[in-house]
């Protein structure tokens, strides 16, 4: 494996315009209680999956859901996808807890996503 393979799609982050709302929703879904619940993110972990809430309209700015390709070198990968013609959205950022985050466009507009857990 190469430091700019992939480790797969783990995380899916949803834009919610009640977060709330939505938090009930996908407790109920997940059949789990969420493992971080604040003002700007809720996030579930279930079945090895990453299922993130995020207010509409916010920092992030997602309009529709997004799902992060985990990856070990988020700097190398975002150097391969750009070099095959896609384009930087959201620099690669820490979010905190050591977990860098990207996102780019793909050349149809579709908003793909990177996470590297340091």
């Amino acid at each position: 494996m190469t430091d700019s393979s992939t480790l797969g799609i783990k995380t899916v982050l949803h834009p919610v315009s009640d977060l709330a709302k939505a938090k009930e929703v996908y407790a109920a879904l997940l059949g789990v209680p969420p493992q971080t619940d604040s003002s700007y993110y809720v996030g579930f972990e279930a079945a090895g999956q990453q299922i993130g809430l995020v207010p509409a309209g916010g920092p992030q700015s997602p309009t529709s859901p997004v799902a992060y390709w985990h990856v070990p070198d988020i700097e190398a990968k975002l150097a391969e996808v750009t070099a095959a013609g896609a384009t930087v959205k959201e620099p690669a950022h820490d979010v905190g807890g050591g977990r860098l985050v990207a996102t780019v466009t793909d050349l149809d507009g579709n908003v793909l996503g990177l996470i590297q857990d340091r």
